[in-house]
């Protein structure tokens, strides 16, 4: 249950940077709301994640590794951002080391 608590809580964190950039500065009213929520759900899956058995060390690369991951993939796709060859590379060298940590951490 703690690696389901951590991958929400990165999901989340897709969501805050998201609304982030659509919030404009936080002049737009519901891209701000939203910015709020998800940062605050992403911290509170986090937290639930570490306090399911998790190391925090693993916890937080993990849970960043995913926000970075996915906010990197979400402005390929919605911010028209570049999908370069060594992007993507670097990309599923992320991905694949958040796996990594999975496969040789403890806890649940």
């Amino acid at each position: 249950m703690a690696w389901l608590f951590l991958l929400i809580g990165g999901l989340f964190e897709v969501g805050f940077t998201i609304s982030l950039k659509y919030s404009e500065n936080f002049s737009k009213l519901w891209p701000s709301v939203s910015f709020f929520i998800c940062i605050s759900l992403s911290f509170f899956f986090l937290n639930k994640a570490i306090n399911s058995g998790l190391p925090i060390g693993t916890s937080y690369a993990v849970w960043t590794g995913i926000g970075a991951a996915g906010t990197a993939i979400a402005g390929m796709i919605f911010f028209k951002e570049p999908f370069a060859m060594w992007r993507i590379f670097f990309l599923i060298m992320l991905i694949g080391s958040i796996a990594g940590l999975k496969a040789v951490s403890g806890g649940e």
